[in-house]
């Protein structure tokens, strides 16, 4: 029970994390951004740690079959590979953390499909594969995240 608790609260506040990051870069909160962003990121390395140790006992194996049952439970398709999206969901993560800490900058146009994709893969994560509580939390922050998007936007595009 305690690893359970720790596997998902700790995707939970990672998550948490990431929609703050988000929402502080637009209000133009740049560092409370790069703070929250990198947290974010350290909770879901500690959420994978946790999974690996207390789900899968290590195995990328293991993973890639649970990864493939709960797809199949899902879609009717087993199909394990979507753990390789999860590793390179982390990759990307990784990069972006060290990117904002080097004071660096992405070549124009790769920063908004590295958004997409994190995106994707967090909503995938808080709303279609669970069930509950947390899918209606996920399902808030991702409207909550767009309407702020939506508004910068518009106030961007009247100035």
């Amino acid at each position: 029970m305690e690893g359970s608790l720790l596997t998902h609260w700790t995707a939970r506040a990672a998550f948490l994390l990431y929609a703050g990051g988000l929402a502080a870069w637009m209000v133009a909160r740049p560092g409370v951004a790069r703070r929250a962003w990198t947290a974010g990121f350290l909770m879901y390395l500690a959420h994978v740690a946790a999974a690996f140790q207390f789900y899968h006992h290590w195995s990328h194996d293991a993973a890639y079959r649970e990864t493939a049952r709960q797809t199949g439970e899902l879609f009717g398709i087993a199909w394990g590979a979507g753990l390789y999206w999860n590793y390179g969901f982390t990759t990307v993560w990784a990069a972006d953390v060290i990117r904002l800490w080097r004071n660096g900058k992405w070549p124009r146009g790769v920063q908004a499909p590295i958004h997409c994709f994190m995106a994707f893969m967090f909503f995938n994560a808080t709303v279609v594969f669970v069930s509950g509580w947390v899918r209606w939390m996920g399902t808030g922050v991702a409207i909550g995240l767009l309407a702020l998007w939506l508004r910068r936007r518009r106030s961007r595009l009247d100035d």
